[in-house]
């Protein structure tokens, strides 16, 4: 069961009230900048472990400027769509809504009083992140805890792309060997990463400890595929790229 530290009390509260229970994740983006973004790829990868952990979801957002280019964005970062927020009655059989925010947008909560808050730290873009490939922009923001302020420096964003091309090649050739079913000491490790309050850079140690480890090359493959439905980085993106 995924838990999450909720910002408001600093206590750890189960993501879903009850298993299979439909939880909101309302996203509260200021506008459209590199901060938006990440709130929102935050909001991306925890609809995605709901999911995965089977609970239904439903995904909001608000902004306070520039929604369009928001919402292109972070399509171009593999963002999932979400709804446009309105202020209405909660849907039939909400049991949670979790709000996923940079901590300067509490003025946007309005009467939002209930549910867990999810902050997200701000991002300092360095040079301009619309030269940056998405995967590469999207794997920097990953790879840092959420409550983290990150700049998006030259290194920062030269290992993310040495490492996103580094493991899109090596998953090519892993998928050319027998498969493997992931081994479930492996499988237990990234479920338990991500369930203990979204560690996505816990998810990202195990992927790099698979890398370089015994697990026959079809397993790792396998491993790689499966942590690819909650990273969404498209890390299959090259198979049979050179037949």
């Amino acid at each position: 069961m995924l838990r999450i530290i909720d910002a408001r009390t600093g206590k750890p509260t189960d993501a879903a009230h009850a298993r299979r229970s439909l939880v909101r994740v309302h996203a509260r983006a200021s506008g459209f900048d590199t901060t938006g973004l990440r709130v929102l790829l935050v909001a991306d990868v925890l609809v995605r472990a709901l999911e995965l952990g089977g609970t239904p979801v439903w995904a909001t957002l608000s902004s306070g400027a520039d929604r369009a280019e928001l919402r292109a964005g972070a399509a171009a970062l593999g963002i999932r769509p979400f709804e446009d927020h309105h202020d209405t009655a909660a849907a039939p059989g909400e049991a949670q809504t979790i709000h996923v925010l940079a901590p300067e947008s509490s003025a946007m909560e309005g009467g939002a009083t209930g549910g867990v808050r999810v902050e997200v730290a701000p991002v300092d873009p360095g040079s301009d992140p619309g030269s940056v490939d998405p995967g590469v922009l999207r794997l920097a923001l990953l790879a840092h805890p959420r409550d983290e302020p990150v700049r998006l420096d030259a290194a920062t964003l030269a290992d993310a792309d040495d490492t996103l091309t580094r493991w899109r090649g090596a998953v090519a050739g892993w998928a050319t060997r027998p498969s493997r079913p992931v081994p479930e000491d492996v499988r237990q490790r990234l479920r338990a990463a991500w369930e203990d309050d979204l560690d996505v850079p816990g998810v990202l140690g195990v992927l790099r400890w698979v890398e370089t480890s015994d697990v026959p090359e079809g397993a790792r493959f396998e491993t790689y595929a499966y942590a690819d439905r909650l990273l969404g980085l498209e890390l299959t993106r090259e198979i049979g790229a050179s037949l």
